[in-house]
């Protein structure tokens, strides 16, 4: 392996026993490019060509009130596979508020668990007085990485080969980009939404594959919501209104604090995908909240949408966690919300839902292969999690149409990232390729790259690659042909 480090940025963030700034979440400070990483076990595979790419949490100054991770500054990883060698390269997101910590030496705002008046400058985002760290999403559209945050920041442009810097996408409306704008890879569009806590409190968006953006819609919600995801089918496009937000009484005084509205149903948008705003059709469903969705198709009159379904979305206080973290860490803990892999059916004829877990497993962040997005496909990929943590320890792999499932879980203090689909180079069918995924070993403070052949899943990894240094955990990650990175648009 063949390593360069970059100049260091000015940090003024010292050791610290916070349980999302130590062990797994230790926070990363170092920006490198490493050329011909060494494979530890196994052989990269030669039939696929393309980057993976995952958005992490780094906190670089010393927090101004009570630390959240998703508070963290956005730092981006790739590693490269080609012809059956690795690279790898790593770079914070430079956000305006990143770059105005850095010349200012410190921390300039408060975060998700801060009151007002923490932060000493106005913020960004629906929140408000919030940094944009724009760490929290990531998706490849148009040959570029697209970078987000989920309290609809700005979205941030870098390039998917070198990680270079190109500043705030030109396509980004006023009221930002929520996370988790979708890709059709059959159109190269972008799809995306954003919410706000002024009237009509959601927009929804469409950019082509060149940038441009072709339709931008108002959404009348009944008040400020808090949206994270979105799902799209060929024709349609499904948002959401879920009876989970901010204290209405409460955010009068400009409090955030966030309430499950236990009486009132969940709300679910379709709209034609350049469809006006009174073309919307709203469909109700049993009160939840759903932080990810995995895909949604068309079926006769019906629209099937699958997604995680929370059994308690605001769940009381882990007890065992250190003192004044109790509503923090439940608020991660997937054992404590307890995520459903769910599946609604909306009626587009009678207007009726119909709804239903899949498996009855604490389960969350799916992935599958993205060339089925917005049509019918069959195998789906969750993350496990570590109780009480937001950790991934493992995956498993739906037969959505058998009902069959198979797991993999990593050895104990081995922690893994989202891990998308890789499709083999003239694959044909749906399952034939990878699951890839950074993996942090608490164990010997390193980190390493696997695949996952899925055709074979219960194997185990087929190689294990060695990243020159331990990434911090983090959120969300996106797997991108090289063909897809050039043409806009996928090949199959």
């Amino acid at each position: 392996m063949k390593l360069e480090r970059l100049p260091p940025v000015l940090t003024t963030l010292g050791h610290s026993n916070h349980p999302y700034m130590s062990g797994p979440w230790t926070p990363q400070h170092e920006e490198v490019n490493a050329t011909d990483l060494t494979v530890l076990e196994g052989a990269i595979p030669t039939d696929i060509d393309g980057v993976y790419i995952r958005n992490t949490e780094n906190p670089v100054h010393r927090p101004l009130g009570r630390y959240h991770p998703f508070d963290g500054d956005g730092m981006v990883h790739m590693i490269s596979i080609r012809e059956g060698r690795a690279d790898y390269r790593n770079r914070f997101v430079r956000t305006r508020g990143f770059q105005a910590e850095q010349e200012a030496g410190g921390s300039l705002w408060g975060g998700l668990m801060d009151g007002p008046g923490v932060s000493t400058r106005p913020g960004f985002g629906c929140h408000g007085g919030m940094k944009d760290a724009s760490s929290t999403d990531v998706v490849v559209h148009g040959g570029k990485i697209v970078s987000t945050f989920y309290q609809c920041g700005e979205a941030y442009w870098l390039d998917p080969e070198t990680l270079e810097q190109g500043g705030v996408a030109s396509w980004g409306p006023l009221d930002g980009v929520s996370a988790h704008p979708k890709i059709d890879e059959a159109t190269g569009e972008l799809l995306f939404f954003n919410y706000s806590k002024h009237a009509p409190y959601m927009h929804y968006g469409v950019v082509d594959r060149h940038g441009k953006t072709t339709h931008y819609v108002p959404i009348d919600l009944p008040g400020p919501r808090l949206p994270h995801d979105m799902v799209f089918t060929t024709n349609y496009s499904i948002l959401n209104d879920l009876p989970v937000f901010w204290d209405p009484e409460l955010l009068k005084r400009n409090i955030h604090a966030t309430r499950f509205h236990r009486d009132l149903p969940s709300r679910f948008g379709i709209i034609p995908r350049y469809g006006r705003s009174d073309e919307i059709r709203w469909f109700e469903a049993a009160p939840t909240y759903i932080l990810h969705f995995l895909n949604a198709y068309e079926e006769g009159d019906e629209i099937v949408m699958d997604g995680y379904f929370q059994e308690d979305p605001t769940p009381p206080p882990l007890a065992d966690a250190p003192e004044g973290m109790g509503h923090l860490m439940a608020f991660l803990d997937e054992q404590s919300f307890r995520p459903k892999l769910h599946r609604w059916r909306f009626n587009l004829k009678t207007g009726e839902t119909t709804e239903k877990h899949l498996d009855e497993r604490i389960l969350e962040f799916g992935m599958f292969n993205q060339r089925y997005a917005g049509k019918p496909y069959r195998y789906a990929y969750s993350t496990t999690a570590k109780p009480g943590w937001f950790l991934f320890t493992g995956f498993v792999k739906h037969d959505l149409e058998t009902g069959e499932s198979w797991s993999v879980t990593l050895p104990e203090g081995r922690y893994a990232s989202e891990s998308p689909f890789v499709p083999r180079i003239g694959a044909v069918d749906e399952d034939d390729g990878y699951l890839v995924s950074f993996i942090i070993d608490e164990n010997k403070q390193t980190s390493e790259c696997v695949l996952i052949d899925c055709k074979r899943f219960e194997d185990g990894p087929v190689v294990r690659i060695a990243l020159p240094h331990k990434l911090s955990s983090g959120t969300h990650s996106v797997w991108a042909d090289r063909a897809f990175i050039r043409d806009g648009v996928s090949a199959a």
